[in-house]
């Protein structure tokens, strides 16, 4: 068991590093409507007695997701929309929670996947109908996204970004990013990319280290929008992602500006690391040790850290030519900080930003999971400064 020590951030689990970390992502969801406060803290009080247990991670977020999605459906007959979606978008967050921490061969995986796309469904219909379910073509298949307008009514066609997460994470997660983002003027394309999400769940469309094929489809379906100024087209994108979108600009060049929270340089070198922590028992980790392997469409980990090794911005970060902004934490216990600076100093970009979050300040934490919203507005601030520039 880890040593628990000093911490910057508030843990619900001292013992429990990875535990601990999405329980506090998901509670950092609530100024977008994406959790309340009350309901996760009942779920990490309950789940006190039984730390590590990741059956019993599942049935209190589960339990907690089927109350307040039954809630909903008892203010939805009665004709509060907005009280009912509000509360499906809580539980679709609150499915998703638990279902991070079972294996993909457990039935209830999928079955609580299915739940997660349900309530979010019922929650935007609801609360943001401006949001737009959307597939467009990828390779010989589809990949499923949220279409989220611009709420500033610009002059000719608005500026657009790509936005999705990292190595366990779903479009239903960036609902934040979505909001913040078009708040500013910038329609976001928030996107199911190979390995997550629905593309994983639902399609078995495993990871790729050529991400600029993928994003580079979205980038197609953007320029399908009348409303989207196709010259004006950025990327966002979350942990892993921090790998997946500077691998993206670099190879694509319609994109002209890329924001990152949480950097990576060499994913391998990560996870030869952070192997070694999760097969000794530790925690310290964003999820368990079979996640690898599946978004890699592989049965081993070795095979998965075989395939690793092409994961990495050496040779490439020095192909990127548009603005960058660089955010991660100080401390970040899951990737180190090292690896910002030395992305930082490879980026070829001329205009190129690292911005180190500390303990003082909040957000120290990786991808800001002590100070969610700090990151996500300074990057959305940010990117509307970059592309309304252009």
């Amino acid at each position: 068991m880890e040593k628990a020590g000093r911490e910057s951030w508030f843990k619900y689990f001292p013992e429990h590093h990875m535990w601990s970390q999405v329980l506090l992502t998901f509670l950092e969801m609530a100024p977008w409507g994406g959790a309340k406060l009350y309901e996760v803290d009942q779920i990490g009080k309950r789940l006190r007695k039984s730390v590590g247990d990741n059956d019993a991670w599942f049935t209190e977020w589960a339990k907690m997701a089927e109350q307040v999605e039954a809630f909903a459906d008892e203010a939805a007959t009665r004709g509060r929309n907005l009280t009912a979606g509000e509360a499906y978008i809580s539980a679709s967050m609150y499915y998703f929670a638990g279902e991070r921490h079972i294996p993909p061969s457990d039935p209830r995986k999928k079955m609580a996947f299915e739940k997660v796309l349900r309530c979010f469904r019922n929650g935007i219909q609801r609360c943001h109908p401006q949001i737009e379910r959307v597939v467009f073509p990828y390779e010989k298949t589809t990949l499923p996204a949220y279409y989220y307008p611009t709420d500033k009514k610009a002059k000719g066609r608005s500026p657009a970004a790509v936005c999705f997460g990292g190595l366990d994470s779903t479009k239903e997660m960036l609902l934040c990013a979505g909001l913040e983002l078009s708040r500013r003027g910038i329609v976001c394309l928030i996107i199911d990319p190979p390995g997550q999400g629905e593309a994983l769940r639902l399609q078995g469309i495993p990871i790729r280290h050529d991400y600029e094929v993928p994003t580079g489809a979205a980038v197609d379906y953007l320029e399908t929008r009348d409303e989207v100024d196709p010259k004006r087209i950025g990327i966002v994108a979350w942990s892993m992602g921090g790998y997946y979108a500077p691998r993206s600009v670099a190879f694509e060049k319609r994109f002209k500006a890329c924001a990152v929270l949480g950097a990576h340089y060499d994913y391998h070198a990560v996870w030869v690391h952070r192997r070694k922590v999760l097969e000794s028992g530790g925690t310290k980790g964003s999820s368990p040790i079979f996640q690898l392997p599946w978004v890699m469409g592989v049965e081993t980990m070795d095979q998965a850290m075989e395939k690793l090794k092409a994961y990495t911005l050496e040779g490439v970060a020095e192909k990127i030519e548009c603005p960058i902004l660089i955010i991660h934490g100080e401390k970040d216990g899951i990737v180190p900080v090292a690896m910002a600076h030395r992305l930082y100093e490879k980026v070829g970009s001329k205009k190129k930003e690292l911005r180190i979050f500390n303990e003082e300040e909040g957000g120290e934490q990786h991808c800001m999971l002590d100070n969610r919203r700090f990151g996500v507005t300074y990057i959305a601030d940010w990117l509307s400064e970059v592309l309304y520039s252009i």
